[in-house]
């Protein structure tokens, strides 16, 4: 299958590391990553220990031709702008798939991308930058991927099929916005703490008083949830969000990286989104509230 990652950092290139194993790739990311990989290949140490000869390029206007699958790995807040850029190369039959954080990018696409063509997933996998040309895979965890319909779709299965070969372990479900509202839950419990304290994930069950707070945050973004018909278990989503945290304790999370090289964050499509659904049911969300204040004063 022909892929393209657009939005090559941590996350796509462990994804297009992977998936270059048995399929044709290019990575799409930054110049000096870009320029590196093409030089030394693609390193990926840690969980995963791994080195590539990968295809790389730091524009997609130099793509010419229309990829099997489009995998989208941008900051939420690049969304718009990379779709957009790649539309000329999105065929008919191009599989546009969501591999992002946030609760507004699948909103995003379809602006640009006719829904048919677009499937959504998550992943828990803890990744950061080390350095251009370099990943380091700090936590293994599953990958969930779906149709945005919640059919069960050949296509889907394909793709799952070509997950689960490349290493990437991965299943199908039929409620993908669901999957979406849990990893959000997740990340707006640990990202901003992780930012703010500046800290590896693990610290935050490391300390009573942060994980009391990675509590309250986790119920009061669960109960925003539920207003929007998920239907989740405030239990069982602390229990998610610490599961998430042992598994990638040794990781920064994607906030916490996207700081410390002084760029911006996507705050707004996670905590600032939950704090604008409860807003439009006329409830409070402090917790969320805070911590929208606390990384945009950051």
């Amino acid at each position: 299958m022909k892929i393209v990652v657009l939005g090559a950092g941590a996350i796509g290139s462990l994804f297009g590391g992977l998936l270059s194993k048995k399929n044709d790739v290019i990575l799409v990311g930054r110049k000096p990553h870009v320029q590196t990989i093409k030089k030394n290949d693609l390193k990926i140490t840690g969980k995963t220990n791994l080195k590539v000869s990968i295809n790389a390029l730091d524009s997609i206007s130099k793509i010419d031709f229309s990829p099997d699958l489009l995998i989208l790995t941008v900051k939420s807040y690049d969304t718009e702008t990379a779709i957009n850029e790649a539309k000329s190369i999105i065929g008919n039959k191009t599989i546009v798939l969501s591999l992002q954080n946030g609760l507004d990018n699948i909103e995003k696409i379809c602006k640009t991308v006719d829904e048919r063509n677009v499937v959504a997933s998550i992943t828990m996998h803890g990744v950061f930058f080390s350095k251009p040309g370099v990943i380091k895979h700090t936590g293994a965890s599953e990958t969930i991927l779906g149709e945005l319909n919640g059919k069960q779709t050949e296509r889907i299965k394909q793709i799952n099929n070509l997950f689960n070969n490349s290493g990437v372990e991965t299943k199908i479900s039929t409620d993908i916005f669901r999957e979406i509202w849990i990893k959000a839950i997740i990340n707006s419990s640990i990202n901003p703490l992780t930012t703010f304290f500046q800290c590896k994930n693990g610290y935050l069950l490391g300390n009573q008083i942060m994980e009391k707070l990675v509590e309250k945050i986790c119920i009061e973004s669960t109960d925003i949830a539920n207003i929007q018909g998920m239907k989740l278990s405030e239990e069982d989503m602390i229990k998610k969000t610490k599961d998430v945290i042992k598994k990638t304790s040794e990781n920064y999370s994607s906030m916490f990286q996207s700081f410390k090289k002084g760029r911006k964050t996507e705050i707004y499509s996670i905590n600032g989104k939950i704090v604008d659904i409860a807003k439009k049911h006329g409830l409070d969300s402090p917790l969320n509230e805070m911590l929208v204040y606390l990384i945009k004063s950051m």
